[in-house]
C-alpha cells in the first residue's frame, strides 16, 4: 500500500484523515463501533475553561447535502477532559488536537495554557463572539485574529497551535496571513457558514438559535476554494475541511495544497465514513501507481 504518513508541525501523522471538531465527541462511541486507532488524529469537541450547557433546542436542522447546527459549545470543560477523557485518548496511538474556544483574550491564553505540553496540537475555534468587542467573532477581522492568535501562542511552550479560520469573512487568505504573523504554526478550514433553515408552516427558523453553522457535502467547491487560496498565500501547514464524505473529496483538498483533511458531517450520516476514506486513499493511489500521498500535495494545475 502507499504512504500515508504525513508531518505536520514536527507531528507525526499515520495517515492524514482527522476526525474534526464538535461531530466525533472525544472518540469513546465510535470506538465502540470501530478501532478508532486507524485514524490519522482527533479534534476533540471544543473545550472551554469552565463546562457550557450550549443553546437552548432544537439545535439541529437538515437541508439539502447540509445540516445547520447551533450546539453552542456544549462541553464538561478542559478539567474534566483532563481527568476523564484524555487517558483514553492516549490509550489510541493518534494524533490528539485540542479544539478550545473562549469569550475573551483571557479565555483563550487561559486554556490554552492548561493543555500545553499535555495533548499533541491545539486548535483555536475563533468563530466564538468576543464580548469585550460587542460580541463579533474573533475569526471576522484579520487584527482580532492576529490578536487571538498572539495571546494563545503566547501560553503555548511546547505544543503547536492551529488556527481553524471562519469562512464568513472577506478574505479568508487576508485571516490566515493575519493568523500566521500572530504566531500560528498552522491553520485549518473551514469552520461552518452561517445559514438559516425555516419551517414553513410555523413561518419561524426550526432551530432555536435562529442561525447556526452550515455543514455537509454541499459546502464541499467553496471549502476546496479557500483551501486553495489559504495554501497559496501562507507559509504554514494548512488542514482541509468542509463536505469530504469519500476519498476523492479529501484528495482535492490535498491537491490544492492541504497537508491533511478533517472529516466531520460524514460521520453522522456513515460512522464507518473515515476508516472508508482512508482505505480509498489506498485504493486510488495503488490504482494511479503513486507510492507516497504527500506526491499530490500542492500539484493543483488551474486552466488557462
Amino acid at each position: 500500500m502507499a504512504n500515508l504518513h504525513t508531518k505536520i508541525c514536527g507531528v507525526e501523522f499515520k495517515n492524514p484523515v482527522i476526525a474534526a471538531s464538535g461531530t466525533f465527541g472525544f472518540g469513546k462511541e465510535f470506538n465502540e463501533i470501530y478501532d478508532i486507532s486507524v485514524l490519522g488524529g482527533i479534534s476533540t469537541k471544543g473545550l472551554t475553561l469552565e463546562p457550557r450547557l450550549g443553546n437552548p433546542t432544537p439545535r439541529i436542522a437538515e437541508g439539502h447535502g447540509v445540516i445547520l447546527n447551533a450546539v453552542g459549545l456544549q462541553n464538561p470543560g478542559v478539567d474534566k477532559f483532563l481527568e476523564e477523557d484524555l487517558d483514553f485518548l492516549k490509550s489510541k496511538n493518534t494524533v490528539i488536537i485540542a479544539n478550545v474556544a473562549g469569550k475573551t483574550l483571557e479565555d483563550y491564553a487561559g486554556i490554552c495554557g492548561r493543555l500545553d505540553g499535555l495533548v499533541d496540537m491545539i486548535e483555536l475555534n475563533i468563530s466564538c463572539p468576543n464580548v469585550k468587542c460587542g460580541g463579533m467573532a474573533f475569526g471576522i477581522r484579520p487584527e482580532s485574529v492576529e490578536q487571538v492568535t498572539r495571546a494563545a501562542k503566547g501560553s503555548l511552550k511546547k505544543t503547536p497551535l492551529i488556527v481553524k479560520l471562519s469562512p464568513n469573512v472577506e478574505s479568508i487568505a487576508v485571516n490566515a496571513l493575519a493568523a500566521q504573523k500572530g504566531g500560528a504554526d498552522c491553520v485549518s478550514l473551514i469552520n461552518t457558514l452561517t445559514g438559516m433553515v425555516i419551517d414553513v408552516e410555523r413561518r419561524k427558523p426550526v432551530i432555536a438559535n435562529n442561525t447556526g453553522g452550515v455543514s455537509g457535502a454541499g459546502v464541499k467547491p467553496v471549502a476546496v476554494r479557500m483551501t486553495y487560496e489559504v495554501c497559496s498565500a501562507v507559509d504554514i501547514p494548512v488542514i482541509g475541511m468542509g463536505g469530504i464524505t469519500c476519498a476523492e473529496d479529501a484528495l482535492e483538498f490535498i491537491i490544492a495544497g492541504a497537508s491533511a483533511v478533517q472529516v466531520g458531517t460524514a460521520n453522522f450520516t456513515d460512522t464507518l465514513a473515515m476508516p472508508k476514506i482512508i482505505d480509498g486513499l489506498n485504493r486510488w493511489l495503488d490504482a494511479h501507481g503513486i507510492s507516497d500521498i504527500n506526491e499530490l500535495r500542492g500539484t493543483l494545475k488551474l486552466n488557462g
